[in-house]
């Protein structure tokens, strides 16, 4: 019988070559091999234990598992053969160096379970992988910010200036949303951290195993509770892809303005050349590629989500050949996802920040103005709305005059409305205005830093 109708013993006759085309999941699944390894080597080691099969063989399994990973590694072992999946050619490979020894190795499980745990080890590995490399781009930020907590910035809402804060605040908010990010995908590695071997096909097995002994040396939790859902069971691999999906989100929202910030419109910051390319016709040109690539990447994890969540919506209990569709855009969007954070935490890190033109572009679009009617409602008494509206005419007269209304006199602001006193002049400063702001999780350089220092305490938690 060929290693490719190992698990066909039902089948006689030889399957439709385009079958074999369709169902052949080497050429992808084959990244599983170190973890289909180690699960092997955990089962076996039980299996052994529990006096299912002999030390003797055993032993043998051991060590013909070791060397064939090392086969794999150094490229002996090519897995570009006719086997339909990784599963397949390592017991195949294995049979073929320690003969029948290697055909207990399967003894108690089955395919079912073996992907569900190839898969989930491969998941929970990156899961880790990623949550790491979040830490770091929050540690970048954070040094970035820690530099920039007085540096003036125009806060925007519809992308319109809209009051004065610091740049570090800004960066604070992405480093919020990374927090976050880390914070999800470091609860679904406790959540899915239970091992599915042992559950066989569907409804567990007749051989006296123990589960508990393989989650413990593959570094589980515990077994998981019901081994009907576990076979079929892809919220794990829906949830790295949410994650990621989430996490792209944030990463595309700040290349945005990476792109933005960069442009000669803004010159708030300048990249990197190390970050930035060329055009091929107009030499004076410096493109924010790794930014736009960045954001247009989340595309692309979004769709494997939701290829995946389609794939799963209406499929009945158990295993189905459908979920053979699982892996593919789980491999791509962990790709995407560890390049991603790794450039991002590069390229912010060396990039270079203007404080002068964040300072010019505060005197535009009078951002102070909240700041009068807060005044006028808090030392005057006035009701909001009315305040409202004389801060309205207040900034009308600035923009007759082509001043910001932080420029504007205080007998400019008292021809306006007569309850405006003298003390109102220093609270349009912009850099007063930002200080101003005092509540907690305000702008105000002393917040910011607060927020920085918080967040550099929960970060060295989490090392």
């Amino acid at each position: 019988m060929s290693q490719k109708k190992i698990a066909s013993a039902r089948i006689t006759e030889t399957s439709s070559k385009l079958l074999q085309e369709l169902n052949n999941s080497l050429p992808f699944d084959k990244l599983l091999y170190r973890e289909d390894i180690e699960g092997s080597r955990a089962h076996a080691y039980m299996l052994a234990e529990q006096g299912i099969i002999s030390k003797e063989d055993y032993a043998q399994i051991e060590k013909g598992l070791v060397e064939i990973y090392e086969e794999i590694e150094s490229g002996e072992f090519l897995l570009d053969g006719d086997d339909e999946d990784i599963h397949m050619a390592i017991e195949g490979r294995l049979t073929q160096k320690i003969g029948d020894a290697g055909k207990r190795l399967h003894t108690a499980r089955s395919r079912n379970d073996q992907v569900a745990l190839d898969f989930r080890l491969y998941v929970q590995k990156n899961t880790k992988k990623i949550a790491n490399l979040l830490l770091q781009n929050i540690e970048t930020l954070l040094r970035v910010a820690s530099e920039n907590s007085e540096t003036l910035l125009p806060g925007m809402t519809h992308l319109q200036h809209a009051q004065p804060i610091n740049f570090a605040y800004h960066l604070m908010a992405y480093a919020s949303m990374f927090k976050r990010d880390y914070e999800r995908f470091m609860s679904s590695y406790e959540r899915n951290n239970y091992s599915p071997i042992g559950c066989a096909a569907l409804a567990g097995t007749p051989h006296p195993i123990n589960r508990k002994t393989t989650a413990e040396r593959l570094g589980f939790k515990a077994p998981t509770l019901n081994c009907l859902d576990t076979v079929s069971d892809r919220d794990f691999a829906l949830e790295i892809l949410f994650n990621i999906s989430t996490m792209m989100m944030h990463i595309s929202r700040l290349s945005e303005e990476l792109i933005l910030w960069s442009a000669s419109e803004f010159r708030f910051v300048q990249l990197s050349d190390k970050h930035a390319t060329g055009s091929s016709i107009m030499p004076q040109k410096k493109n924010p590629d790794i930014p736009e690539l960045l954001r247009g990447k989340t595309g692309r994890v979004n769709g494997n989500l939701v290829a995946l969540l389609t794939v799963m919506k209406g499929l009945p209990l158990a295993y189905n050949k459908d979920m053979q569709e699982d892996k593919e855009g789980v491999f791509d969007s962990v790709k995407t996802a560890l390049l991603s954070l790794e450039v991002l935490n590069e390229m912010i890190d060396e990039m270079s920040v203007n404080v002068e033109e964040m300072n010019r572009a505060c005197m535009i679009g009078h951002l102070s103005a909240t700041d009068l009617a807060d005044y006028l409602v808090k030392e005057a008494g006035i009701p909001f709305r009315d305040a409202y509206h004389i801060t309205g005419n207040v900034v009308n007269m600035a923009e007759e005059k082509g001043l910001d209304i932080s420029e504007l006199s205080f007998d400019d602001l008292k021809s306006i409305d007569e309850r405006i006193t003298k003390g109102v002049v220093e609270l349009l400063d912009n850099r007063a205005s930002m200080n101003a702001r005092q509540s907690e999780g305000g702008t105000s350089s002393i917040r910011t830093q607060e927020q920085i220092v918080l967040l550099n305490s929960w970060l060295k938690s989490q090392r």
